[in-house]
């Protein structure tokens, strides 16, 4: 049987809000853009489903989104700092 021992408070470091405050204000600026996009554009889903942003290994994306007869996805890059479009034609 595995068991999870719990967070310890001095195991993460401290994170004051103030010290980040305008990367916050900017990354909830972009992500309610993306996700105004995604609400949009994908077709509706019990509960909204189909708008959240999902975690990836760099940042967050939308996973596929349909545009007509084409797809696209928008992915936010932490580590690149960039926002990236992607549609599945190239």
């Amino acid at each position: 049987m595995l068991h999870h021992s719990a967070s310890r408070p001095e195991d993460w470091p401290s994170l004051p809000a103030a010290a980040w405050d305008e990367t916050r204000a900017t990354l909830h600026m972009w992500t309610q853009i993306i996700g105004k996009i995604r609400l949009a554009q994908a077709p509706m889903i019990n509960h909204w489903w189909q708008v959240p942003l999902y975690v990836t290994t760099r940042g967050l994306t939308t996973s596929p989104i349909p545009h007509g007869a084409r797809t696209f996805q928008i992915d936010l890059d932490f580590i690149e700092h960039n926002l990236r479009i992607s549609v599945d034609d190239g």
